[in-house]
């Protein structure tokens, strides 16, 4: 199956049959129960909603899609073409929208494409709403507009200027800082919208800057995930070129990663530890972040004076507990970053910006830098699930026997011991366990990961 449904949108794999990829047909469908479901939520005679899209090769056809569907429901379309998650986000509310879709796989490679749902606040869905929309999808509740009352489309591609102009209007970011630095930067877009957007941003910035795959032609010149193995090139380049960092981020720009000078992995992890470290330093104020990220952040934090939180994975939860603990920045451990005062959303141009203004107060190298924080190593592996596994009393056993150390259950189990955890969770795409560890070594993340994985194999046979 390469069509995942889930309460946060839908995607899939480009051709193929109906109802196990993400045609033309699921695309409608899925599109129609959104525009529906807006609708039931509203009063109003006349919705708006804003869809952009990344640069992937099905981005135009899907565009083109969705943006029909809605119109034939009778919904007014801004259109922002090429765009990035975030843009999409601070759009929905500056156009006063009723939702927005973003079309985007994300990090999956460029036979995947997806409807990523926003509500009025340019925020995700929440899992009850996605919920909705999928019953609505299924039951093919749909009621479209008769021909007077068809949709509009407004195309307005000014929006990544926007974003940008906005980035800079914070009040954390310091321009002059940044240019007085003179810093020399390497960018690898991955042939998507960040390869417009984030070099834009660094010239406004006054850095000097090195493109490396940036022409948004959608053929990803590497897997698209900003993980170390897929960054070669760009570590090689920043040596070369002698330049002060690297800057990689995903398809849609909602995950940053860092190269050193040295050319070397700041570390995705670390991308919001430094971040908030900068934040924190300015303002005392609490954090949050997922349970599966790194611990780094909680000492941060509590260096600085604040309170740190876990909340369960995925971003809408994230944003829902940084809500409730006014959390100044948050995130997620992938390189999202997550500044309220920009928006409820992550954001690689919030995260560049303040990062760039850190390192220039900072006056260090960015490998400096990275030195300067706690020190951890993660490992990440996985068990293929059966059909006949009984996750939940795998699970409720481990918790069992582990009772004496801190355990958090609000998303799979998180065991904390005095200087490593462990996260093991139930994927909701694949059929697998995942095994999240952290440790202050390699060697001993993985010693973690593996001492687990054969805990887990021992109790299924039992």
């Amino acid at each position: 199956m390469t069509l995942i449904k889930s309460i946060s949108g839908i995607r899939g794999t480009i051709g193929g049959k109906t109802a196990d990829n993400l045609t033309p047909l699921d695309t409608v469908k899925f599109a129609a129960a959104y525009g529906s479901w807006l609708q039931g939520q509203s009063s109003k005679d006349k919705l708006t909603v804003v869809v952009g899209r990344d640069a992937r090769l099905s981005g135009e056809m899907i565009e083109k899609l969705v943006v029909s569907t809605l119109v034939g429901l009778g919904i007014d379309v801004i259109n922002l073409g090429l765009s990035t998650t975030p843009t999409v986000e601070i759009a929905v509310p500056m156009e006063k929208a009723d939702g927005g879709i973003i079309l985007t796989a994300s990090h999956n490679p460029k036979q995947w494409n997806a409807l990523k749902l926003l509500n009025n606040k340019g925020e995700f869905i929440s899992g009850q709403d996605g919920l909705a929309i999928l019953k609505i999808a299924e039951d093919e509740d749909f009621n479209f507009a008769q021909v007077d009352d068809l949709g509009k489309i407004t195309v307005n591609d000014s929006y990544m200027d926007i974003h940008i102009d906005e980035v800079l209007e914070l009040s954390l970011v310091d321009v002059d800082k940044i240019k007085a630095a003179n810093f020399k930067v390497v960018v690898d877009g991955v042939n998507s919208s960040g390869g417009i957007i984030i070099p834009k941003l660094l010239k406004e910035l006054g850095v000097a800057v090195i493109e490396l795959y940036c022409d948004p032609t959608g053929d990803f010149p590497h897997n698209p995930e900003p993980l170390k193995e897929h960054l070669t090139d760009i570590c090689k380049l920043v040596v070369e070129e002698k330049a002060d960092m690297g800057i990689v981020v995903d398809p849609d720009v909602d995950r940053l990663a860092f190269i050193t000078n040295e050319g070397e992995m700041f570390g995705e992890e670390y991308t919001l530890v430094a971040c908030a470290d900068f934040v924190l330093g300015k303002s005392k104020g609490n954090t949050v972040s997922n349970l599966s990220s790194s611990r780094a952040l909680r000492d941060i934090t509590e260096r600085h004076g604040g309170n740190y939180q876990a909340s369960a994975v995925g971003e809408v939860n994230v944003v829902s507990l940084m809500k409730k603990t006014q959390a100044i920045i948050g995130g997620e451990g992938n390189g999202g970053i997550i500044y309220p005062e920009s928006h409820y959303g992550r954001d690689s141009l919030v995260g560049v910006a303040l990062f760039l203004t850190h390192l220039a107060e900072k006056q260090m190298t960015v490998k400096e830098l990275r030195e300067s924080y706690p020190s951890y190593f993660m490992s990440k592996k996985k068990i293929e699930l059966t059909p006949d596994l009984d996750v939940d009393r795998i699970l409720e056993n481990v918790v069992e026997t582990y009772s004496g150390e801190e355990i958090t259950t609000i998303d799979g189990v998180k065991i904390d011991f005095a200087d490593s955890w462990v996260h093991l969770r139930k994927s909701n795409t694949e059929p697998i366990i995942r095994i999240y560890t952290e440790a202050t070594t390699q060697q001993n993340a993985d010693d973690l990961a593996n001492k687990f994985i054969a805990e887990l194999k021992a109790i299924a046979l039992v």
